[in-house]
């Protein structure tokens, strides 16, 4: 007999989204991880922040970033609508609170590939729903030759995210999971998981379970 003629129908519930919070020092392999991620789970989605910046030729209103005006942003954070901000050479970032309200309680994932001064922020607001991962480079000299490979930056720029990186691994005990992506297949392996663990949580799914329970006894 075949897998797929032994195949059945998993039981599946109603369960609560996860906010999956990743974040490391440049050049450690968040950006890699999530967009693995992004490309092979459907059950998760991005998250999209707002900013005051110019949008450049290559991005798309909506999907890279939300563009908004000074005014706006201010208005938004008066009014409690910002998980998190911050504010980058001059300009505002922030991730909005209700399309990741929204999102978890439609069972979806939402997926933050941010700082640990965000995270900090987005586990001050909403921390029964934040699940984090902090990613480790294996050695200092592989986190270098990372960033070397990557021929985006200048030297001195590459020796300033280098000196960063070391107060931002020292962030690495306010998180829940730590990763160190010495094989990105084997750190995409930890990663996933990390997400199927927390999604069976039994306070993600409670309500879905209580209503299983009560067909399965009735």
């Amino acid at each position: 007999m075949s897998a797929s003629e032994g195949s059945i129908n998993r039981v599946t519930m109603a369960r609560r989204g996860v906010m999956l919070v990743i974040s490391s020092p440049s050049g450690a392999g968040k950006g890699t991880l999530s967009r693995l991620l992004l490309d092979t789970d459907r059950d998760i989605t991005m998250s999209v922040s707002v900013t005051t910046r110019d949008r450049r030729t290559s991005e798309v209103d909506g999907v890279h970033y939300h563009f908004i005006d000074k005014t706006r942003f201010h208005g938004m954070r008066e009014a409690g609508e910002l998980l998190e901000w911050a504010e980058v050479h001059g300009n505002l970032y922030a991730t909005p609170r209700p399309p990741v309200e929204r999102a978890l309680a439609g069972g979806r994932d939402v997926l933050f590939d941010i700082d640990w001064q965000g995270a900090a922020q987005l586990r001050d607001k909403m921390p029964e729903d934040v699940v984090s991962i902090f990613i480790l480079p294996p050695t200092m000299a592989e986190l270098k030759a990372r960033l070397m490979r990557r021929a985006e930056d200048a030297p001195e720029v590459i020796e300033k995210r280098l000196k960063n990186a070391r107060t931002e691994i020292l962030q690495w005990p306010n998180f829940d999971y730590i990763v160190v992506n010495d094989d990105l297949q084997g750190a995409f392996a930890d990663l996933q998981a990390i997400l199927r663990a927390e999604r069976k949580k039994r306070e993600r799914i409670a309500a879905g379970v209580d209503t299983f329970v009560t067909r399965l006894l009735d």
